[in-house]
């Protein structure tokens, strides 16, 4: 069993076309152009890592979201890694970035560096938004990665840039079990996904953390090595100004994980529990 930390925290969704028959279907949720009310510049989240087997829970590792400015642009990045007491288990160096436009936090660039016990995969994606086409680099390191062109059906997100776009939006406008969707470019293929909303909870106990008003997200799995046919995975982000994930909870196929808000400082407002 493999547990690539990158799936826990940046596969929030999955192309599962028939999700759309469970839930009404809302607008579209991250449009070409997000108005950012909700993060800022110096924004740093740190998630903990625990995978559940044979009704133990084991600190598997950490990820840290960065926000950096950089002018008319931010800089998103996120390093997973695995704690060395977990990599008798699974090693894991993993790091994502993305450079995107202010004003529309739409992506201008993205790669990830994964390097996971032997497994390395490299991939380098340049958007042309306005053009509806890019050029995508992959391969297992970057002197190695060949080039690829894509064309593309409009505005697409890269799979980090998604995670902030999606911070962005008014919950508050879903009705419960609403299925929005959501365009990302990722692995050389542009996915048109979805996400279920499943309503405001007013007092969410979050693992070591405490009690919270939550939104409940719910994005379906890719089946596989790791996740199961009907497999669901959990979301719980704050009902603030501040839309941060506090919670992710996932059954696999052996066990179960969860990240857990672990450390937190830069917000744009205030942050506090129930």
């Amino acid at each position: 069993m493999i547990l690539p930390i990158w799936i826990l925290l940046f596969s929030l969704l999955s192309p599962k076309p028939d999700l759309a028959d469970k839930g009404s279907l809302a607008p579209t949720m991250l449009e070409c152009e997000s108005d950012n009310t909700t993060f800022k510049a110096g924004e740093q989240l740190t998630y903990k890592l625990y995978y559940n087997w044979n009704f133990v829970w084991l600190s598997a590792g950490e990820v840290v979201f960065k926000v950096s400015d950089l002018g008319d642009r931010y800089k998103l990045s996120a390093n997973g890694r695995t704690y060395s007491s977990y990599e008798w288990f699974f090693k894991a160096d993993d790091y994502f970035e993305s450079i995107v436009d202010k004003s529309t936090l739409l992506p201008l660039s993205f790669k990830r560096d994964i390097k996971e016990n032997k497994y390395r995969y490299f991939e380098k994606v340049e958007f042309d938004q306005q053009g509806n086409r890019l050029r995508s680099w992959t391969g297992k390191s970057e002197e190695s990665a060949t080039l690829a062109n894509h064309s593309l059906n409009g505005c697409v997100h890269d799979i980090l840039a998604m995670v902030y776009s999606i911070r962005t939006q008014d919950f508050d406008a879903l009705k419960k079990n609403s299925v929005v969707p959501v365009n990302i470019f990722l692995d050389n293929k542009e996915y048109n996904l979805n996400l279920a909303y499943l309503g405001l909870e007013e007092d969410k106990k979050v693992y070591k953390l405490g009690r919270y008003k939550t939104h409940h997200l719910s994005p379906e799995v890719i089946a596989g090595t790791v996740f199961k046919e009907k497999d669901r995975m959990h979301i719980w982000a704050s009902a603030d100004q501040n839309r941060i994930p506090l919670l992710i909870e996932s059954p696999v196929s052996v066990g179960s994980i969860k990240a857990v808000l672990k450390d937190y400082k830069g917000l744009k407002y205030k942050f506090e529990e129930n």
